[in-house]
């Protein structure tokens, strides 16, 4: 199977990681208008399905060293496929209620708590269970991330995206988002060996080991989206028929928006053997400020807004820059 070698090529697929995480959103904003995300989101899952499945059967299968998907996977110890997928289940979870969040609360309030907290606790807890790195500059970077992610709060507050009050139903659902989707990078990480070149018995491959969190979200999709679309918490309740009226374009879009997350989990699980999961999974959630970068210079999200959210917004980005590059310097 093919694998990272060097520190600085698993920062290099880390950045990718970062790119996909923050701009796979886009896909939903390119389907049809009022295209509901509950049904966009059951093509999400069949791409994110889809990617897994044939990047293990490719880059995961080829080459002389580690093992190929299949045998892997029929040596697993249930303890570790069910660690992976929990994982999946966790992140699953995680991702629903953050969309319900920012349709209760808006963005400003639901992305950067959400999404923030789950940096920090992601951080922390992966340091915690494998720690590598220097936690000076890797504490101090996600520190300075966190606070870029609360500039672009206030910058997004001062353009009334969010609007003028913050319902608490929406702020719980976005702080139990963040815990969740702190805690399931670990779980994927604790299913697979150490050191990719060795095999562990029992232990799964980082390619086997996305494939099973794929299997877990797309298990928990039928559980938790169909309860989204029944009882939602924005909109009428939906039907299994709405979903058949899409057009081809509008799959698609979800399919590809699947595939692009994937390439991204995919690429930090693989940097997590040369540069550690921490900082693997932490320059991964500066997707956060990506995603306002395309909301900044690309949909126009700030067009209009008072005098000084610009200067906000470039002070969110030097903190980003400045706590990503400690981020990089912690390895």
């Amino acid at each position: 199977m093919f694998i990272i070698g060097s520190y600085s090529l698993a920062v290099f697929f880390c950045i990718i990681t970062m790119l996909c995480w923050g701009s796979w959103a886009n896909t939903q904003k390119l389907a049809a208008r009022g295209w509901r995300f509950e049904l966009f989101y059951w093509d999400y899952v069949i791409g994110i399905l889809l990617f897994a499945l044939l990047f293990g059967l490719t880059a995961g299968s080829a080459g002389a060293v580690g093992r190929s998907m299949f045998p892997d996977l029929l040596q697993a110890d249930w303890s570790n496929v069910g660690s992976a997928l929990l994982g999946g289940v966790l992140f699953n979870a995680a991702n629903i209620l953050l969309v319900a969040s920012i349709a209760l609360a808006g963005m400003s309030v639901a992305f950067p708590t959400g999404i923030g907290l789950a940096l920090v606790i992601g951080v922390v807890v992966n340091y915690l269970d494998r720690p590598e790195g220097d936690a000076t500059l890797l504490f101090g970077g996600t520190f300075l991330v966190a606070v870029a992610i609360l500039l672009n709060a206030y910058a997004y507050r001062r353009a009334g995206a969010g609007g003028n009050s913050t319902p608490t139903r929406g702020l719980v659902l976005a702080v139990v988002a963040g815990c969740l989707m702190g805690l399931f990078y670990k779980y994927v990480a604790n299913s697979m060996f150490e050191d990719f070149e060795v095999p562990v018995p029992g232990k799964l491959s980082p390619y086997s080991a996305v494939l099973v969190f794929a299997v877990g979200i797309a298990l928990s999709n039928f559980l938790f989206n169909t309860l989204l679309m029944r009882y939602p918490f924005e909109g009428p309740p939906l039907r299994f028929a709405d979903y058949f009226r899409g057009t081809t374009r509008n799959h698609l879009m979800g399919v590809l928006g699947g595939v692009i997350w994937c390439i991204g989990m995919s690429f930090s699980i693989l940097a997590s053997d040369e540069a550690g999961p921490a900082i693997s999974y932490g320059l991964g959630q500066g997707a956060t400020i990506v995603a306002a970068l395309w909301g900044i210079y690309v949909w126009r999200e700030f067009a209009g807004a008072p005098s000084g959210t610009q200067t906000i917004l470039n002070l969110m980005l030097v903190c980003y820059l400045i706590g990503l590059g400690l981020i990089v310097a912690a390895g």
